[in-house]
């Protein structure tokens, strides 16, 4: 069925992007527990200093609700604007699944496999919305680069404290 795409104006769109972005934030933050067990993790030198990471995750999250929003209102027909979503929502899904594999669950081995996901979602996120815009993607590029990094530390976490 081939529906007439109309793209909403105003703010609503950046409103749901923000909520999204919102709620994947909180429900990762939630899940992360810094207290004993991970203070007495063996940490590779290179991890960045603890205030970083909520800093580097406000900006990437900021980032990628733009890139969302970007990608969605420059999306040629619903088809694309619903995949948009769709891929927004598994990479949510995947980030917060991260987050529990590693520090609820405590299995940073776990983690490093599911990583491999997130990296994957993220690159098909800006290889997809590399064809609707250029720079929704190159708004991703930031996010595709923490957690490169953030797969070496956990890569070099596994290796230093393992098995879990």
């Amino acid at each position: 069925m081939n529906r007439k795409w109309t793209m909403p104006v105003g703010a609503m769109p950046v409103g749901i992007a923000v909520i999204a972005a919102l709620v994947v934030a909180l429900l990762g933050g939630t899940i992360t527990d810094l207290g004993p067990w991970y203070q007495s993790l063996h940490k590779p030198a290179m991890t960045p200093p603890r205030p970083v990471f909520p800093i580097a995750w406000t900006v990437i999250f900021a980032l990628a609700a733009t890139a969302g929003v970007t990608a969605w209102r420059n999306a040629r027909d619903v088809r694309t604007s619903d995949t948009v979503i769709g891929l927004f929502a598994l990479n949510g899904f995947l980030n917060i699944l991260w987050s529990l594999l590693f520090f609820r669950l405590q299995r940073p081995d776990w983690a490093l496999i599911e990583l491999i996901l997130l990296w994957c979602s993220i690159a098909l996120l800006i290889g997809y919305c590399a064809r609707i815009s250029r720079l929704a993607a190159a708004l991703l590029l930031p996010y595709i680069a923490w957690v490169s990094v953030a797969g070496l530390l956990n890569w070099q976490v596994v290796q230093l404290n393992g098995p879990f």
